[in-house]
């Protein structure tokens, strides 16, 4: 029999905001990973880490003789000082794929190694319509013109300095979330703390219910999936992936932001035939909203691990999300339902 469950709205919710509200860049997610680890432990997981400093739950299955894993990631989008400019103002360097369109306007916040942050405004370096001719204003987002400017009193790079702000430092961008009364959540971010809050969702969801896995299951948090490598090591006894990220929303696809997308193929291959098939007979029998794409432009945590040299098995789905990379939108129901669907998947049977 298939396991279903109630997924504990007011908790997966209450966690994806704490989340989205945590500044976690590639390379910085210390903060964001102490408080999944807390959320883990409290819910009877046990906590390992690896070498780069993403988090390994374990919970023991019915039947130990395999290892199925899921794998969320907590890094986001986000920048990184570059330079100090003479006038007191940073240029600055993605961390991760996007535009500079997407966060042109954008409050950051500049976060210091000694611990101190300092909030900003990413601008071109022509802001002003009453300062510029149009054609200077229009000039194509790049690195090269675009700037931040720091809420403080600072007119020099000898003034920057000063405050401690230095080459190196990495920049968040404020995520905004919001839970809408028609139940919408959008934020920046929220590729892929959504898939991290339906995958504490589900250790919620065991511990509440008091049911176990058909096999044992280690989740991976990993900390580096913006940048391309955040899975490309994971446990040697994990035999199948699934990795839990956004669904894509856009040309050509079927997903909405209240479906779970199911990823047959993305840019690095197609994903495997049985575990892809397993999915989609799943959230048929469960009546779970959902959509079987294609990602043109896309990689994934299971990819890295397959390219990783991992000898696994490896799937994707994750809640529907509009406008990816950007100022993204889902649906709680696209969340919950992923948990339900990873619950089916992993669940006695």
């Amino acid at each position: 029999m298939t396991r279903t469950i109630q997924p504990n709205e007011d908790y997966i919710l209450r966690v994806l905001m704490k989340l989205l509200e945590t500044p976690s860049p590639s390379g910085y997610t210390h903060e964001v990973l102490r408080y999944v680890a807390e959320e883990a432990a409290a819910l009877g997981a046990e906590l390992s880490w690896n070498e780069k400093g993403g988090l390994i739950l374990g919970v023991a299955g019915l039947d130990g003789s395999r290892t199925v894993g899921l794998s969320a990631h907590v890094d986001t989008l986000g920048a990184m000082v570059r330079a100090i400019k003479p006038g007191g103002t940073l240029r600055f360097t993605l961390v991760g794929g996007f535009t500079m369109n997407s966060i042109e306007n954008e409050y950051c916040v500049i976060h210091t190694r000694s611990g101190a942050a300092y909030t900003g405004t990413i601008l071109s370096t022509r802001p002003s319509a009453h300062a510029y001719p149009r054609d200077e204003q229009d000039a194509k987002r790049t690195e090269e013109n675009m700037e931040i400017r720091i809420d403080e009193l600072v007119h020099s790079k000898d003034d920057v300095l000063k405050l401690g702000i230095a080459n190196g430092d990495f920049i968040s961008f404020n995520a905004r979330p919001v839970i809408t009364p028609s139940g919408f959540i959008k934020s920046r971010h929220i590729d892929d703390k959504a898939s991290t809050a339906a995958l504490l969702g589900l250790l919620e969801s065991m511990k509440r219910e008091g049911w176990k896995p058909l096999y044992n299951l280690k989740l991976l948090i990993s900390n580096y999936e913006e940048v391309g490598h955040g899975a490309a090591w994971i446990p040697q006894d994990i035999s199948e992936l699934i990795a839990v990220d956004m669904g894509v929303i856009g040309n050509d696809l079927e997903c909405k932001e209240t479906d779970v997308s199911i990823c047959a193929k993305d840019s690095t291959g197609p994903y495997d035939y049985a575990m892809t098939g397993r999915l989609i007979e799943l959230a048929r029998e469960l009546d779970i909203p959902h959509a079987v794409d294609i990602y043109p432009h896309y990689g994934s945590d299971a990819s890295a691990a397959l390219h990783g040299g991992h000898n696994i098995r490896a799937a994707l789905i994750g809640p529907g999300v509009h406008a990816s990379h950007s100022m993204e939108r889902t649906h709680k129901q696209a969340v919950l339902n992923t948990t339900r669907l990873l619950a089916a998947y992993v669940g006695a049977r």
